[in-house]
């Protein structure tokens, strides 16, 4: 149960924050607004968590380096699509990257029939004559494609030694990464956009991303990626909600394949293989 929960905040929480940072997009641009909100972020967990960086071993140092790359570049793909299309839809495109994590350990060819209605949602949300912005489409693919580097390491790194510590070294690695391209930016920041980057900050990332490494760490990675289903439900409602987001019938019914056929497939996939957990004749139980 407690998956779920930390879960359904992490989706509640970054579907938040991307309507709250929307509103700086016009100004700043997604590159900046990212980058600032995980600049904050970063710093908010390293004074929570204090990091011991001289305990890390050498494999720890390398998943929390892959971990924030990944989370980096899923941020800069995923506000870069949400600035070009509806949020129900690109939080759609991003969920392909858990669904992708858990297709790849799929070992039954009728599993895939899944796979194939997963595509065919995508093809009704983002085909050549749904209106989107053919752009926006790539962006929220490339977001997707990070977000599953992002399910798997959320596992490695959560069930480390000091699984929140080496999250906040990976706030702080995906913040550096591109600060060097937004610095010179900082000094047309006013109070308000502060103080809405460190909200968005809070509700987006550092809540988040505790919620979804403490998941990892008392699940799995194909557990997860079944979770982050509630992903393009809850932005498609926000969406709508908040950001007036009008979302024809096509792309509903493709969304809903999407959620429906990501979660059947990663729940499957997940699933022991009976026939190598079958006891052999003569073994004792």
């Amino acid at each position: 149960m407690r998956p779920v929960v930390f879960v359904l905040i992490g989706s509640l929480g970054i579907q938040s924050s991307a309507v709250i940072s929307s509103t700086l997009f016009a100004k700043h641009g997604t590159v900046a607004v990212s980058t600032f909100r995980l600049l904050i972020a970063a710093a908010l967990l390293l004074i929570v968590f204090r990091p011991s960086l001289r305990r890390l071993t050498r494999q720890r140092w390398i998943n929390a380096c892959i971990y924030g790359t990944a989370m980096a570049a899923m941020n800069q793909f995923f506000f870069a699509a949400v600035a070009r299309l509806p949020l129900g839809v690109a939080v759609t495109l991003d969920f392909l990257g858990p669904c992708l994590v858990s297709f790849f350990g799929l070992r039954r060819g009728k599993d895939r029939v899944w796979a194939v209605c997963a595509f065919t949602g995508v093809v009704l949300i983002a085909g050549p004559s749904s209106g989107l912005d053919p752009l926006g489409v790539v962006f929220g693919l490339l977001a997707g494609a990070f977000f599953a580097a992002y399910t798997v390491f959320a596992e490695r790194v959560g069930k480390s030694e000091s699984g929140l510590g080496d999250l906040a070294i990976s706030v702080s690695v995906a913040a550096l990464l591109t600060l060097p391209l937004t610095a010179p930016k900082l000094s047309e920041l006013n109070v308000r956009a502060w103080l809405v980057l460190t909200l968005a900050a809070v509700v987006g990332v550092v809540i988040p991303y505790i919620a979804d490494t403490l998941a990892a760490r008392f699940s799995s990675a194909q557990v997860v990626g079944t979770l982050f289903a509630l992903d393009p439900v809850v932005g498609s409602v926000l969406g709508w909600w908040w950001a007036g987001d009008e979302l024809t019938g096509r792309m509903v019914v493709g969304i809903v394949l999407v959620t429906l056929s990501g979660a059947i497939i990663t729940w499957r996939s997940s699933k022991p293989n009976l026939a190598e957990v079958a006891p052999s004749p003569g073994r004792e139980l």
